[in-house]
């Protein structure tokens, strides 16, 4: 993986991917008590970053692997991100997703023309069941963070954080970004290394699922205890990727973990301020620059919002803190 493949990643979003801006509130910025900016990717197409893999990774193979389709496994959001790339690459598109999945995420893949497998995320490995679908049909099979491509296309939304800093005139900068198998955390981390170095990513997680942060502080790839039940849906990965730990051990300064009441916090917080919506998973990097600011170092932090795909009841329950 280098700047060269994301460069590349650019150049097949251009006019397909929406460029999100970079938000601020003075009101966050008293509660951080330093310089806070939102990357907003919920305004992303279909409601996270993971439009930018699902189109780099589609965008990318053949004319004949786009006829044959493709299959992904995801509990929404990349579930969606392929599925659009691969409607309007007119690829036929097979979704496995836990049953445990938001509906709002379920429907939101089926509207988009996938066919989605339903599985038991407790008992069932969505690896097996993709791989042997795979097989069966001779479907190209696209990862939700270890894949070349799709890392690439999370990596051009540290390209657009790098040039929009840089118009702030900022080029020092803690980068938050929400963290599961790592495929964001280490795309923007490649982008940032070559286009804005004086800036660190920092991933962050939910307490219970942090085998991220946990992970870089051993040195070595560890697991999550257990791979349901939290709050955050979206980032519940049960260890850092093959292709993507390595990046982040590399480039990445130490993990920020946060509760789930610092996560629902921040997506009132963010609603009442920035009026932007955002999913439990999608809301962990800013929960961890307002209220964990004692483990950064400057004077201006960076948060990710990753997705805004929440069901109404959890919103709602958000909504009532503040």
């Amino acid at each position: 993986m280098d700047i060269a493949r994301i460069e590349a990643a650019a150049e097949r979003l251009k006019g397909h991917a929406r460029r999100t801006p970079l938000l601020s509130a003075p009101a966050l910025d008293e509660i951080a008590g330093r310089r806070v900016l939102v990357k907003p990717e919920c305004l992303q197409h279909t409601g996270s970053f993971k439009f930018r893999g699902g189109w780099a990774a589609v965008s990318a193979l053949s004319p004949e692997a786009c006829a044959k389709g493709v299959i992904a496994y995801s509990s929404g959001n990349h579930a969606q991100g392929v599925a659009m790339a691969a409607r309007a690459h007119n690829a036929p598109a097979v979704i496995i997703m836990p049953s445990d999945a938001p509906a709002s995420k379920i429907e939101g893949t089926r509207a988009l023309g996938a066919e989605v497998v339903l599985y038991d995320r407790g008992v069932e490995s969505r690896e097996e069941i993709g791989e042997r679908l795979s097989d069966e049909r001779g479907l190209t099979l696209i990862k939700p963070y270890d894949e070349p491509e799709v890392i690439a296309g999370q990596g051009t939304c540290g390209l657009e954080i790098a040039e929009q800093a840089a118009r702030m005139g900022i080029t020092q900068a803690d980068v938050l970004v929400c963290c599961g198998g790592g495929g964001l955390t280490a795309g923007i981390a490649l982008a940032l290394e070559a286009r804005a170095p004086g800036m660190r990513v920092h991933p962050a997680e939910p307490e219970g699922f942090d085998d991220t942060a946990r992970s870089l502080r051993a040195g070595k790839q560890l697991s999550n205890a257990q791979e349901a039940g939290g709050l955050c849906d979206a980032i519940l990965t049960p260890r850092p990727g093959d292709l993507t730990f390595p990046i982040t051990s590399r480039l990445c300064g130490p993990g920020v973990v946060v509760n789930d009441d610092e996560v629902l916090r921040a997506m009132a917080l963010a609603f009442r301020h920035l009026k932007v919506v955002a999913e439990p998973g999608g809301a962990v990097a800013l929960a961890g620059a307002l209220f964990h600011g004692s483990e950064l170092e400057g004077d201006t932090v960076i948060a990710t919002i990753s997705g805004g795909n929440v069901d109404a009841a959890v919103f709602a329950r958000a909504l009532a803190l503040v």
